[in-house]
């Protein structure tokens, strides 16, 4: 947590000395409070002057009003630095999530990430806030409280110096004793976020296998997990006001007992005893409110504690200087003796992986389940880092360019297709943002998707739902494949997203594909049909190229690809064609 202290001091600073300065000032006039109704008490109603108690009432409103507007400056600074924090907090987070590799999202994991973003955020905003206007405050009530009735009698006053040390052990020992278990709280709330994402994502499989009542029991047994942690910071949290209230009420006891003995012998006078009663019940309040601000400190410590985790995970993705190829070099993309192993993986995904791509040309990339297609494709736009060996682009080691340089060559449709809330026109502009309408169109006509378009009363104004959940699955596939050749990418990525087309479509799609002239195509596909006329098909078996070549060529010499080819396509009498 003091590690994000940096965002509020840096851009924050008078902000955040202002606020509980002005709370220290509201504070001094409440301090003053019970001198005051002392003196109505011995000077004003002890003597029968009324005159002195409308005046003193008259100071006692003046003390209060310019407690309030010194209070009302003070919650404006300390709300003003608490959302710049947890803007500037939260800006700092979305950006570093930006830049954290594939690896890094997948150890995360989604749900952990919405958590920090939302709830974790927002309790340590609260935090923030109240630390700067009572965190300060709360003490110097108790302290000042203190000292001023050691002004008032000093006898009487150690009372308040025994109370007000056992008090402060409670207080912290709670606090301590709290901040552990709230830290274990926001980890199973993030199991339980992670589990209802899960369900709701999947929500039509666990329907299609009538396995909801399983999966409820999941839930509730994680939910009674997260309940019982609950409970348990929530009993101990319990503990501060009772036992506060008990460790107050007992020094009052104690104070008016010794008041009144004092008052018996003349030392002390009715007024006094109650301004000594008033600046114990404002330990008491400022106590009670310091044992719900520590509490409130706690949450937001350990969900600040967890936002810095994220911000210091993962070393992201760091580009080099590079932000072009070389001119006319011969080949777009080159593979040399590339390998790749997942995170905690047990073997590589991808083993001594060696080819090259010339510009221009139609890459087709086969294999069973499993067999590394996705990883290898992944690797030219740099989602993953090879563990060994390099991948070359236009001539240009890709870890050498930048970023955005080597993104911005390469249009990628991943196998899940996802649309954006907005318009097919907003979607269709995320590789150029000002690309035309007659831009967008032709890259429409390529994949296929007129029909889309002109089915649709707004056209390319039409509204895209959430996830692009008011389109079809085929519907889908083809304006993200539209979307990734927006632009003109130098390279383009097709991985397995023509699935959900049927054949005519399909093949339309790879007829069209070609007339990208300066465009490199791979098409990563489970059907022979789609890569047989590519000019070059990578067979990927367990992680390893069993075979590379044109389609007769592998007939010929790869027995994977055959295998594959032959369970498709097969005539009568036993011969393949």
């Amino acid at each position: 947590m003091r590690k994000l202290l940096k965002y509020l001091t840096k851009n924050y600073m008078k902000e955040t000395v202002l606020a509980p300065l002005f709370k220290c000032i509201e504070a001094v006039f409440e301090l003053f409070v019970p001198l005051v109704v002392a003196g109505i008490i011995d000077g004003g109603i002890g003597s029968g002057d009324k005159g002195y108690v409308i005046k003193m009432c008259i100071v006692l409103v003046g003390l209060g009003l310019a407690g309030l507007a010194f209070s009302i400056t003070a919650q404006f600074f300390a709300a003003k630095a608490a959302t710049g924090f947890a803007k500037t907090v939260g800006n700092a987070l979305f950006r570093h999530i930006q830049t954290l590799s594939h690896t890094d999202l997948d150890t995360l994991g989604t749900s952990t990430l919405i958590t920090r973003m939302t709830s974790d955020l927002n309790q340590t905003q609260t935090g923030v806030n109240m630390t700067l206007r009572l965190l300060l405050r709360s003490p110097f009530i108790v302290f000042g409280a203190m000292i001023m009735a050691f002004t008032i009698d000093v006898d009487s006053a150690l009372i308040f110096a025994a109370a007000i040390p056992v008090l402060s052990v409670v207080v912290f020992g709670i606090m301590l004793a709290g901040m552990p278990l709230y830290g274990k709280v926001r980890t199973g709330l993030d199991r339980l976020l992670s589990r209802t994402r899960e369900n709701l994502n999947g929500s039509r499989v666990v329907r299609a296998f009538c396995i909801e009542d399983k999966e409820t029991s999941a839930f509730r047994a994680e939910n009674d997990v997260l309940t019982a942690d609950q409970l348990t910071a929530g009993r101990i949290s319990a503990l501060m006001n009772p036992l506060t209230f008990a460790l107050i009420n007992l020094a009052i006891i104690v104070l008016i007992w010794v008041g009144a003995l004092r008052v018996d012998s003349g030392i002390l006078t009715q007024g006094q005893v109650v301004a000594l009663y008033n600046y114990m019940s404002q330990i008491l309040v400022e106590l009670i409110k310091l044992a719900s601000l520590i509490i409130t400190i706690t949450k937001a410590a350990a969900c600040g504690k967890r936002i810095q985790s994220v911000l210091e995970s993962g070393e992201g993705m760091t580009g080099g200087t590079e932000t072009d190829g070389f001119t006319g070099y011969k080949y777009a993309v080159e593979f040399r003796n590339v390998s790749l192993k997942y995170s905690n993986a047990g073997d590589e995904s991808l083993s001594g992986i060696s080819f090259t791509a010339e510009k221009g040309s139609v890459i087709g990339i086969i294999g069973g389940t499993g067999s590394g297609k996705s990883s290898l494709v992944n690797l030219i736009p740099r989602f993953y880092d090879p563990t060994s060996g390099d991948i070359y682009i236009n001539g240009i080691n890709a870890k050498d360019y930048t970023l955005d340089a080597l993104r911005s060559k390469i249009g990628v449709v991943p196998q899940k297709a996802v649309l954006f809330k907005g318009t097919i026109r907003e979607n269709m502009q995320w590789r150029d943002g000002n690309a035309s309408d007659e831009e967008i169109m032709h890259a429409i006509e390529i994949a296929q998707a007129k029909d889309i378009i002109d089915k649709k009363k707004h056209g390319l104004d039409c509204e895209v739902a959430q996830g692009g959940s008011n389109f079809s699955g085929g519907q889908r596939q083809r304006l993200t494949i539209a979307r990734a050749i927006v632009g003109s990418p130098e390279i383009l990525i097709l991985d397995d997203s023509a699935s959900a087309l049927d054949f005519a479509t399909d093949a339309a799609l790879r007829k069209a594909l070609r007339s990208l002239e300066n465009t490199t195509v791979f098409i990563v596909s489970q059907r022979t049909g789609s890569i047989m006329h590519a000019d070059k098909i990578i067979v990927l078996d367990d992680g390893q190229a069993a075979g590379i070549g044109t389609h007769s060529e592998l007939l010929e010499s790869c027995p994977v690809y055959r295998e594959i080819y032959e369970s498709q396509f097969r005539r009568e009498g036993g011969e393949t064609a």
